[in-house]
């Protein structure tokens, strides 16, 4: 399986960016998935994932009211829409699938926000 994912950049404060990540070579529907940021010297943060079959989400406290993950089936992608981006939202941002010991992590975008 492989995931590949899309969209950053570096945007100002206040912008947003909208991520995907596309899944292949598994069953997508059957994976919960998530988004993980990392910055230097510290370790993986969970941003917000999507559980598989009913699509219930969590968010980070950080994140919670800005960003928005969501999944298309039909195109076995996941996205995350980030809203009133924070300098402290700069990181490299990973996709990942999970269903039970089975899973999969994309190769990270990087996200920057400044001005």
């Amino acid at each position: 399986g492989q995931l590949v994912e899309s969209g950053g950049g570096l945007v100002q404060p206040g912008g947003s960016l909208r991520l995907s990540c596309a899944a292949s070579g598994f069953t997508f529907s059957r994976y919960d998935m998530t988004w993980y940021r990392q910055t230097p010297g510290k370790g993986r943060e969970l941003v917000a994932t999507i559980s598989s079959p009913f699509g219930s989400t969590n968010y980070a406290d950080s994140v919670k009211g800005r960003f928005t993950i969501s999944r298309d089936t039909a195109k076995s992608t996941v996205y995350l829409q980030m809203n009133s981006l924070k300098p402290e939202d700069t990181a490299v941002y990973y996709c990942n699938a999970q269903r039970g010991l089975s899973y999969y992590w994309g190769q990270g975008t990087q996200v920057t926000v400044s001005s």
